[in-house]
């Protein structure tokens, strides 16, 4: 099964290792020093020009991680992800 993030984007679900609400996590150091990191490796793919709501890692192997930066609640990410591992 897949995930729709916005803007055309699917991400299989098996490769999602997280889905974070990014007011509230990004009030965390090590979340914050996270996210700049994979910025700066260029490893943060955004998602449309709307105020950003949630992110989602992904990640498969010996890779990094990607993060998605999603206009999209976490909430709303994960009812479709639930909604689609019944189907």
């Amino acid at each position: 099964m897949y995930l729709h993030l916005g803007q055309s984007v699917v991400v299989p679900h098996k490769e999602i290792l997280g889905i974070f609400d990014l007011d509230n996590a990004s009030w965390a150091y090590k979340t914050r020093e996270f996210l700049e990191r994979a910025e700066s490796e260029g490893r943060v793919v955004w998602l449309g020009d709307d105020l950003p709501r949630s992110f989602v890692v992904v990640g498969q192997g010996d890779r990094p991680p990607t993060v998605y930066i999603s206009q999209l609640s976490s909430s709303a990410l994960l009812s479709r992800a639930e909604k689609n591992s019944f189907e």
